[in-house]
This record gives structure tokens, sequence and C-alpha cells, in this order.
């Protein structure tokens, strides 16, 4: 079931104090509006009544649909070593509580950025693998490599019949939009299937550019 906490925010402008519903777990079967409040950027969002001022709440949240058969966990961290240190306790917690015995044919996926979080969802829900994404995402960025470091890449949509990708540059300060074929996401999930890649978890994953680059060197060295 979802789950939510209360919390009272100073407002970090005004410092105005305020009350907030924090979404601790969203549940798709029993919340389908939260889902929407979530893709929609309502959910988890400080708004001060006095100033107007919005802020994400840096709260983790444990998103579970299953239909898709889908478990993200989302806790924010900037800091690397903390991302690891948080996953890392993650794994452990969850061998150790025996959870994982109960979520066999899920994808479970650990992230630490909001933006992470809907893109995943997006993904899901239009019937891709994000591993399959990844490897797009780093082909599309390799286009220009001397500004690969400055740029990320988010699957948008899927529209006639093409993946629509958004491209933002964080030293131009533009967003760009790339296409790619429906044909080549199936031709890539394919070939990664047959490299051995499975279309399921058997533990929580991190799945993003690094992964990527990790499955490509696999990839390419069984071939």
């Amino acid at each position: 079931m979802s789950t939510n906490i209360k919390q009272s925010i100073r407002c970090p402008k005004c410092e105005n104090m305020s009350d907030v519903t924090v979404w601790t777990s969203i549940t798709v079967k029993d919340s389908p509006d939260l889902k929407s409040d979530l893709l929609g950027g309502k959910l988890n969002m400080f708004s001060c009544p006095s100033c107007e001022t919005r802020r994400l709440m840096p709260n983790p949240m444990l998103y579970h649909d299953e239909e898709q058969k889908l478990m993200l966990l989302f806790s924010p961290a900037d800091d690397p070593i903390k991302k690891q240190q948080m996953y890392d306790k993650l794994k452990t917690s969850s061998r150790k509580s025996g959870e994982l015995e109960g979520l066999e044919g899920y994808n479970l996926r650990f992230v630490s950025e909001y933006n992470e979080l809907l893109e995943k969802i997006l993904i899901f829900d239009n019937g891709f693998s994000d591993k399959a994404i990844e490897v797009i995402k780093l082909m599309i960025l390799s286009q220009e490599v001397d500004k690969s470091q400055q740029r990320v890449c988010r699957f948008g949509k899927l529209e006639n019949g093409a993946l629509e990708f958004m491209i933002y540059d964080s030293i131009e300060n533009m967003t760009y939009t790339s296409s790619v074929p429906l044909e080549t996401y199936n031709t890539i999930y394919a070939a990664l299937i047959e490299s051995g890649m499975k279309p399921y978890s058997f533990d929580w994953e991190i799945v993003d550019g690094a992964y990527a680059t990790r499955l490509l060197d696999g990839f390419n060295n069984k071939f």
C-alpha cells in the first residue's frame, strides 16, 4: 500500500513554517492517482504558501508497479560515495530479509536522481528495457564525443514509430531532441539478449550510463 508521513518544513527563502505530506512509497495498483501526480511533478514537492518557493523534498521513496513487475527505490544522493554506500546497504538488507524470493521476474532499480526515477517509469510504461535504452543513449551522446560530458540524455516518448530522446547541454544551456527508429531499439535489445543480458533482475541494480558501458564491453568481448 502507499504510505506517507507529515513533516513541518521551514521555507529556505522566507523561513516560514508549513506542513507537508511526503509520500514514502507508492503502490500503483492501489493509488494510480499518485503515479499521475508523480509524473506530473506534483508529488513530494514543497510549495511555500507565503512566497511560493518550490523545492523537491529530499526523501527516499519506493515505487512499486505490480503489473509491470517493476520496483524503484529513489534515494537522493549527489555524492557518488554516499550513493554507493546506500546501494550496498540496500543489497545487503534485501538479501538478509529474504525479500528477493518474492520478487522473481521483477526489475529492481536503485536511482538517486528524481528525473531518472521519472524516466524509468516512462521507459517501462512503454514496454522497453532500460538496459537497451541506456545503450542507445550512449550511442546518441557518442555522436559528439567532445560534448558528451556536458550533456544529459533522457528518454522522452514513443511517437510515430520512433523513440524520442531529450538532450540537455549544461554548457550551452540548450535542450535538443534526437529520434531513434523503433526497429533500431528492437535490433539492439535482441542482440543484448542473445549476448546473455537477462530481461529481469536477480537483485537490485543501478542501470545507468556506466552500466551500459560495462554491458557493451561484455557484448563486444562475446563477438
